[in-house]
């Protein structure tokens, strides 16, 4: 079929992408002062025009549109998503973490090497999901999602990876360096620049949540989806808090609804668990996955 006889076909469209009209601004050859003005970019090709204050809500439907469409194109239906800290070690850099602790930092590291235990289970849990390959509607289920960054989402991500599947990863850009942990599937490593778009990718996939102890940020996330369940603008989902000990010391759970400013139910909305085993069993429970 000629070009001519394609051009008459009912299916073809009539303009051309934006990819190939940008094609053909390169291909133009001519400089005059009014080409050369920022003027006259062609406005997506135009960096410092999409960086103006005025243009938060286009990039923020960015951010928003992005990963959706990559996570569609790559059939993942749900995932389990883990939070959790940048800063406990691996079992195997623990003691390396105390031994070059500065001496006013020594108790810190070993509370911290004490935790890396979390660090296993992440990975423990995350490699049972991953094996399980559970597959809905042409879509793959319970996909491993972290943050991206080390320690714990290390963790989730390798444990993901050790099980022969692919892994997500939401960084989030920092002042200081923030990379993806070399676990994250390159094709699903993201980057963001609003934590609002970021915490909502975390949640709309989500199937099922595993916290690990943490700091500001864990927290954060962790309340911002109990009061989303809570208020009834997301349907429940398992809630897996790692680490009784360690919450119960940060948090007061039941002064909180001793006083009144929650309800005892509302403590019902997570699950204590200590292993991936234990966690895992919870969403199969949920799910009645069999």
């Amino acid at each position: 079929m000629t070009e001519e006889e394609q051009e008459k076909r009912l299916h073809r469209r009539r303009f051309y992408k934006a990819e190939q009209e940008a094609g053909f601004v390169e291909a133009q050859d001519h400089s005059t002062p009014q080409t050369r003005s920022p003027a006259y970019k062609l406005a997506f090709r135009d960096t410092d025009f999409l960086l103006r204050d005025e243009l938060r809500p286009v990039r923020f439907q960015l951010e928003l549109l992005k990963c959706e469409m990559l996570l569609d194109e790559a059939k993942i239906g749900s995932t389990l998503v883990c939070y959790g800290s940048a800063r406990i070690p691996s079992p195997e850099a623990a003691a390396e973490l105390v031994a070059n602790a500065p001496p006013e930092r020594k108790a810190v590291a070993e509370r911290l090497a004490a935790k890396a235990q979390y660090y296993e289970e992440a990975r423990q849990l995350a490699h049972i999901a991953s094996s399980c390959n559970i597959v809905e509607q042409g879509m793959r289920q319970f996909v491993v999602c972290s943050g991206g960054g080390p320690s714990i989402m290390e963790a989730a991500n390798r444990g993901a990876v050790e099980a022969g599947a692919e892994t997500i990863g939401l960084n989030i850009v920092l002042p200081h360096e923030q990379a993806p942990n070399p676990y994250v599937t390159p094709r699903l490593a993201f980057q963001f620049h609003y934590f609002a778009l970021r915490k909502m990718h975390f949640l709309l996939r989500a199937k099922a949540v595993a916290v690990f102890p943490g700091g500001f940020g864990t927290l954060d996330e962790f309340m911002e989806l109990l009061t989303l369940i809570q208020t009834g603008k997301m349907r429940p989902i398992p809630i897996l808090l790692f680490g009784k000990d360690f919450w119960n010391k940060v948090l007061n759970f039941e002064a909180l609804a001793d006083e009144g400013v929650v309800n005892h139910d509302d403590l019902k909305l997570f699950h204590w668990v200590e292993t991936a085993e234990e966690a895992w069993a919870k969403v199969v429970e949920f799910y009645e996955l069999g």
